[in-house]
């Protein structure tokens, strides 16, 4: 289990089910489970590798992104693996209980709480999404007091016991035959009260500080895409694994293209002779300009398209393309000179035809149809 191979890690094929890496990881777990192997090293480890590895198998978007680029790629989701057993059971929920019916008893006996997850939005560019971006963000969260370590009380002093509940947060009284329990109103069901707080977080051993973190935005994002940032979300409460940051993504629209799925959209003008004679001419594409054929007798609206110019595909391979819709421009504020080279083009074309029956303007169609 020392090389990362999460296939390997579980025991499964590539074309594992997702009930089948299920019942792998519930296999090994139950194995390598701390409760079961209380102060192993080994099999401490060996859980936390499978409990990895289970986390990527399971989701079917880190799955194939771990298929295409490996570990590396699952970096820029902000997936760093998991600090320790609380992090493994605030992540997997009840999926402990769900198999054995144990695994949380940790948490149970000391009161720990996983802290909150965090929201951030961000812009990003049209080009930026299309190529990714590694870029830092500040992000203001309580976190740990360093002047008292989280305790919040007055260095060199400690929380004591609530006199009134005598710490256990529950104040018991006797109303007849009832006994009755309700949370302690000095400590508010802390079981500690601090006689001494500490002056820079005031007690509650936290302070609010701003954090520089460094993100990864894959290739291929759109608005609506976010990334799950393990760990960088607010501190746990009585050593409970802090939670996750989530950011938001959306992508501002550009001036030319638009975006359909993995498709670029843009709109070209092209004049009546380039439609008419065909012609090449270059396109914009978000790699710099493509030459582009026109052929003769394109219409307004055709479409033509540019292979693999468009978005990176974020759950797939490849790339998509680029859609190119032609708008012939009709000519105003002709000359003289190009009214009457109009009119003899006219001419020439209705003579070509065979005259009025052979007219090509739908102008002969219609008055056969209305013909009286």
């Amino acid at each position: 289990m020392e090389e990362k191979d999460y296939y390997r890690i579980l025991g499964v094929s590539r074309n594992a089910s997702e009930e089948e890496i299920k019942k792998s990881y519930r296999k090994i777990a139950m194995q390598y489970h701390p409760d079961r192997n209380p102060g192993n090293k080994e099999a401490e480890e060996k859980f936390k590798i499978a409990s990895e590895a289970y986390e990527v198998l399971r989701d079917p978007e880190k799955k194939e992104i771990y298929d295409r680029y490996g570990i590396e790629g699952l970096k820029g989701t902000g997936f760093t693996g998991f600090r320790g057993f609380e992090d493994i059971f605030s992540t997997f929920g009840d999926i402990f209980e769900d198999f054995f019916g144990f695994g949380t008893t940790q948490r149970r006996r000391t009161g720990a709480r996983p802290g909150a997850d965090l929201r951030y939005d961000m812009k990003i560019s049209f080009y930026e999404a299309a190529f990714g971006k590694e870029t830092e963000i500040e992000i203001p969260k309580n976190v740990l007091c360093d002047h008292c370590n989280g305790t919040g009380a007055k260095p060199g002093t400690y929380p004591t016991h609530c006199p009134s509940c005598k710490g256990t947060g529950q104040v018991t009284r006797s109303q007849g035959f009832f006994t009755i329990s309700t949370t302690c109103g000095q400590c508010r069901g802390e079981g500690n009260i601090i006689p001494n707080p500490c002056k820079e977080c005031r007690g509650h051993g936290k302070v609010r500080k701003s954090k520089k973190i460094q993100i990864k935005i894959p290739p291929g994002v759109d608005t609506g895409s976010k990334l799950r940032i393990r760990g960088e979300g607010e501190e746990g409460e009585k050593g409970g694994p802090p939670g996750d940051l989530f950011v938001f993504l959306y992508v501002e629209p550009h001036e030319f293209f638009s975006r359909e799925g993995d498709d670029i959209v843009c709109q070209v003008p092209i004049s009546f002779p380039q439609a008419a004679l065909g012609t090449e001419m270059d396109v914009p594409t978000l790699n710099g300009k493509k030459s582009l054929t026109i052929p003769k007798g394109i219409e307004s609206g055709d479409i033509l398209k540019i292979k693999g110019e468009g978005f990176p595909k974020i759950r797939g391979y490849g790339r998509g393309d680029q859609i190119v819709q032609i708008i012939v421009k009709t000519p105003k504020n002709l000359t003289k000179k190009q009214e009457e080279l109009l009119r003899e083009f006219e001419e020439i074309a209705r003579r070509k035809e065979g005259g009025e029956e052979g007219r090509t303007d739908g102008q002969s169609t219609w008055r056969k149809i209305f013909k009286s």
